[in-house]
């Protein structure tokens, strides 16, 4: 009896065995996820860190993704199957060959790699071409503006405007540098001005006959103020008294029983009565 109720008592009770796991709460499962990201996280990490393969002296660099995590941040992380396998090569094309930057001379047809004229005026002349021709003259820019009635907006405003050096002054060194043009941009700006060479002699012809005229006007001003002086300085004025001088004849007015007399000088009329 007691042996069928023991066993009958263990028929009814569960075993340890067969009893069900616990439930997770939601802050284990909350852990776990953080767990699990922290370690995506650092996975990817330590991907980012590795150097690149080298292939054959070319650099290369695998594709990836970018998946948003849901946590507020996003992940790189490699595409699956062949994408994986598949490396994207770099090459660096050689350097192209550059030959050096030489001028070709407009007179010699030479090339050439400085010069003054180059630096100067901006003209593709070599020194050696400079030296022999004496078509590189310089030209001050006074002497310019009379020879080739330029004005200093032709110099400085018209475009391109003309270059220039500076250089001592050889009369006074105190005085301001003097500006010196090439002589053949002068002329090439004076043809951009005048077009041609008949306006300019024309130009330089009214010039001319203009100031003959105005030389002519001052030569007559200064004749002119030369008699007025000379006329001044004969003339005197009288500043004495007048005295009137009459004459011995009177002529009487018989109505009004009164005697005038007439001065010779001035025809001044005195009026008198007799006692």
């Amino acid at each position: 009896m007691d042996s069928s109720e023991t066993g009958g008592a263990g028929a009814a009770g569960p075993t340890p065995d067969q009893s069900s796991p616990p439930e997770l709460s939601a802050a284990m499962r909350a852990k776990i996820e953080r767990n699990r990201q922290r370690a995506l996280m650092l996975r990817q990490a330590r991907l980012a860190s590795r150097p690149l393969s080298v292939v054959e002296g070319a650099t290369s660099a695998k594709v990836s993704k970018t998946i948003d995590s849901g946590a507020g941040f996003f992940i790189d992380e490699e595409e699956d199957g062949e994408d994986e396998q598949k490396a994207k090569k770099v090459v660096h094309q050689p350097a192209p060959v550059i030959e050096p930057d030489y001028l070709l001379c407009d007179d010699c047809q030479k090339p050439f790699m400085d010069s003054f004229l180059s630096n100067s005026f901006d003209l593709s002349v070599c020194d050696k071409c400079r030296d022999n021709e004496e078509k590189h003259k310089l030209i001050s820019r006074t002497e310019a503006k009379q020879c080739y009635l330029l004005k200093d907006v032709d110099f400085d405003k018209r475009e391109p405007p003309l270059r220039f050096i500076l250089k001592k002054n050889p009369h006074n060194p105190r005085w301001g540098d003097m500006k010196l043009y090439l002589l053949l941009q002068v002329e090439k700006r004076c043809m951009e001005v005048w077009g041609s060479e008949e306006a300019l002699e024309e130009a330089r012809e009214t010039r001319e006959e203009n100031r003959e005229v105005q030389k002519q006007k001052r030569f007559n001003k200064k004749v002119k103020d030369l008699r007025r002086a000379v006329r001044s300085s004969m003339w005197t004025k009288n500043t004495s008294a007048h005295q009137h001088e009459y004459g011995p004849e009177e002529v009487v007015d018989p109505e009004e029983d009164l005697y005038k007399k007439t001065c010779t000088t001035c025809g001044h009329e005195l009026t008198y009565e007799k006692m």
